[in-house]
């Protein structure tokens, strides 16, 4: 930088002033602002990822100048198991965070970090970054989304927004983006969305994947989900130019993701790409621009990533990776685990490499879609339960949506049969694979200590406090309860 210093300094104190500016400068870039936009319940139906039905113009732009990963997975397929294992960088399974909706609630047992885990947000805060966790838009004063479900401190967080920094601070901001949540609600969609869109997206021009019928109430379903992409599209180039405006977007160092797949069938709550594939997009100071790297990287690489960035150091106990680090060595294969959701118990484990993944279902005399009061509430789920029952639905869709029984294990190959819908674990051809990516997966439950299913103690004062807040008399609480009932017939019968 080109300093010109003023006629009546010194040459001593000449030479102290270049020394300040340099140790800020230094200080300045040393010091970049972190910035994570997490969208709820999106996956990657974006156009950067192949979906030809909308556009998304902000999202485009920081492809164009950041760096996109084709081959980015989350841990979990629900939000705040995914969510505990994004802001400690170790996998959910690891610290006992894996069970949906956990340690909350009067009378629950809450779950401690292992000793010396922290959340990133107090790695930040401890060295002098402002650490802030909004909604977009605000809800109020309050903070933006956690859903973590360990029990922790709220003063990790300063604030909800980082305008409340001290002059030249660098922050540590999270920003929550309602996403594919919003199409829930009928209000938004044709109150909010028009509005802001101009138009939506026509059910007939949506193309969906093929376990799924072509019905109007789903192809209704995916076209909002859609919007609700052009909508957060539309959110994120508002936090690009308010950057822009506060002269610091190129200061920041910008990670746009999502926290589960689309909230449909197979997606949120499985194991599917469809459940665990993310949007995973970079931008910031020093990344390549317009690079696409297939490497396989996971949800919990954005922690360490993002300390790198800061300069601060990476703990020993986090278990992802900083995957812009000089001596990076690309994952071979990422991991997943799916466990009880809301009242429904469930446990998937899976392993997934550049070709095939892997699933363990540990109760496959158990259907997929068990009954959840979540989803089954959901007009898709509603839906496509009505066609099954009137035999509508083809070979493909009944198979893989309700069959009465899972596979103990599924093969697949993803990318000859990147929907998942041909399992290969019985296949004598793809045995070797199979008792390869078996062996992959145990070592890796071992290793990384999975904590397994929940004490059935544990089970009850957690479905206590889910249910605690509704009324006794509400049709949702008893289908909640009727839900449990079953969860321990079936236990009890060893099924």
């Amino acid at each position: 930088m080109k300093m010109t210093l003023p006629r009546f300094l010194t040459p001593i104190a000449a030479l102290a002033a270049i020394a300040l500016v340099s140790v800020g400068t230094t200080l300045a870039a040393d010091r970049p602002n972190v910035l994570w936009i997490v969208m709820d319940d999106v996956g990657a139906e974006l156009p950067c990822y192949g979906e030809k039905t909308i556009q998304t113009p902000n999202i485009d732009r920081c492809v164009r100048e950041g760096t996109k990963f084709d081959r980015a997975f989350l841990t979990a397929p629900v939000c705040s198991p995914s969510r505990s294992a994004m802001i400690t960088g170790m996998y959910q399974t690891s610290i006992g965070a894996h069970q949906h909706r956990s340690s909350r609630g009067p009378g629950v047992d809450k779950i401690s970090l292992p000793a010396g885990v922290e959340p990133v947000p107090a790695l930040f805060q401890r060295a002098g970054y402002y650490t802030c966790n909004g909604d977009d838009p605000p809800k109020g004063k309050g903070l933006g989304k956690t859903d973590y479900n360990f029990d922790w401190d709220e003063k990790i967080y300063d604030g909800s927004d980082w305008s409340g920094r001290k002059p030249g601070q660098p922050f540590f901001a999270q920003i929550q983006l309602w996403g594919g949540k919003n199409r829930h609600n009928p209000k938004w969609y044709h109150d909010v969305a028009e509005k802001e869109l101009g138009t939506l997206t026509p059910p007939e021009s949506v193309t969906l994947p093929p376990y799924y019928p072509r019905d109007p109430v789903l192809l209704q379903d995916w076209a909002e989900y859609l919007d609700c992409i052009r909508y957060c599209d539309k959110q994120l180039g508002r936090i690009l130019k308010r950057l822009e405006d506060e002269g610091i977007l190129d200061q920041t160092y910008i990670i746009f993701m999502g926290d589960n797949g689309i909230s449909h069938a197979r997606g949120k709550q499985f194991l599917y790409d469809e459940g665990i594939r993310m949007t995973f997009i970079v931008r910031g100071p020093g990344i390549p621009h317009g690079a696409v790297r297939d490497d396989l990287v996971s949800q919990i690489d954005m922690a360490p990533t993002s300390l790198a960035w800061a300069h601060l150091p990476v703990p020993k106990w986090m278990q992802g990776v900083d995957i812009f680090a000089p001596g990076y060595v690309k994952r071979d294969a990422i991991f997943a685990a799916r466990d009880r959701c809301d009242e429904t118990i469930d446990r998937i484990r899976s392993v997934r490499t550049e070709q095939f993944k892997y699933i363990r279902n540990f109760f496959p005399q158990r259907p997929m879609l068990q009954p959840n009061a979540y989803k089954d509430d959901k007009e898709i789920i509603i839906r496509l339960r009505e066609l099954h029952a009137q035999g509508k639905l083809d070979t493909l869709q009944e198979t893989l949506l309700f069959s009465p029984t899972r596979s103990p294990e599924e093969l697949y190959d993803v990318k000859a049969d990147p929907f998942e819908t041909v399992n290969l674990a019985a296949n004598p051809k793809h045995a070797e694979t199979l008792k390869t990516l078996r062996a992959r997966l145990d070592g890796w439950m071992k290793e990384t200590n999975d904590h397994g299913l929940e004490s059935e103690k544990v089970y009850d004062t957690n479905m206590a406090a889910y249910t605690e807040k509704m009324k006794p008399t509400s049709a949702l609480r008893k289908e909640i309860e009727a839900n449990i009932a079953l969860m321990k017939k079936w236990a009890a019968e060893g099924k």
